[in-house]
């Protein structure tokens, strides 16, 4: 059906967004139809090794957990540790979430604080662990959750123009590959794809939405979900992207087979040492960061007490 929607005049920040995003249709890539299993038996080669210290119990390897043990292993192994729970900062991020999935197919002119309102109703309404949590919170964590979560909203609708159904839109897109079947598993969650292939031309676009400073590790994260995502329908991506909606910027990277190569050495980089550490006893390399703030480990760990403070008294630029 076709959209009936009119035209929208766009912001100049939602035009080059735009033009960066849909790039030249006549210069897009063709991949090998045997890509996907090269990519599947490059890992499962590297990672055989691995099975036999796995037991019963199998090894989920997601972008978070690869980001902490390929930084500070230390900071990983806490963070492991700790049972998971509901914080006002992670309940913010899947309110966002929801209620832009909701803005993809929001009839009418989609304001940010209606669709905060109507994804924290369905959330609340629901029987897990943040419905929990969104039940129980305080007044505060309800009025700073509902402004920040609108914030971000507003971000997004600043910056993006309106998904035509065209364009395929979607958000929250689940993707997993099962290695040794089922002994390794490879997990994402893609904030939001367009595009699709057209048999071995790569069309989709993966899109990762961000706050803050760029960091490396953000594009390391999305060449992660290129590589299931090739594993999985056989054709790459054609772009990455991370966009800061707080800054109005894209950083994004074109998929090619070198960018895939990097990604499954990363992950098979990282499963090792998650095996390394948490099944064979292996003592963490400690890396110190600014990451060290958050860690669970802080109050016992000299390394990550002595950076903080270097840190504090390194003085600042006039």
């Amino acid at each position: 059906m076709a959209d009936a929607r009119p035209e929208p005049s766009l912001n100049p920040a939602q035009t080059e967004l735009l033009a960066v995003l849909r790039g030249d249709p006549a210069d897009r890539p063709t991949f090998d139809a045997g890509l996907r299993h090269e990519l599947r038996a490059a890992l499962e080669d590297a990672c055989e090794p691995l099975v036999e210290h796995l037991g019963t119990k199998p090894l989920y390897v997601a972008k978070h957990p690869l980001e902490r043990v390929l930084g500070c292993e230390g900071q990983y192994l806490a963070e492991e540790a700790e049972p998971f729970a509901w914080t006002p900062p992670i309940a913010r991020g899947v309110v966002a979430h929801k209620a832009i999935e909701l803005a993809v197919s929001w009839r009418g002119e989609p304001v940010p604080g209606d669709l905060v309102a109507e994804a924290i109703a369905r959330l609340t309404d629901g029987s897990d662990g943040l419905a929990d949590w969104l039940q129980t919170a305080s007044e505060t964590d309800h009025a700073e959750l509902q402004g920040v979560a609108t914030d971000r909203v507003a971000g997004f609708l600043e910056l993006f123009p309106p998904l035509r159904r065209a364009w395929r839109p979607v958000t929250e897109s689940k993707v997993r590959v099962e290695l040794f079947d089922g002994a390794i598993v490879l997990s994402g969650k893609i904030d939001l794809s367009l595009g699709q292939a057209d048999g071995t031309t790569a069309g989709k676009v993966l899109i990762d939405l961000k706050t803050g400073s760029p960091r490396a590790s953000h594009i390391d994260d999305l060449r992660f979900y290129a590589v299931l995502e090739t594993i999985r329908v056989g054709t790459p991506p054609r772009l990455l992207a991370s966009v800061y909606l707080d800054q109005g910027r894209p950083m994004v990277e074109e998929v090619t087979v070198d960018v895939l190569a990097a990604g499954v050495r990363r992950t098979i980089g990282g499963a090792s040492r998650m095996v390394a550490l948490a099944r064979r006893g292996e003592a963490p390399v400690l890396r110190p960061s600014f990451g060290c703030t958050w860690c669970p480990a802080l109050p016992t760990c000299e390394t990550g007490q002595q950076h903080l403070a270097a840190e504090a008294d390194r003085p600042t630029e006039p």
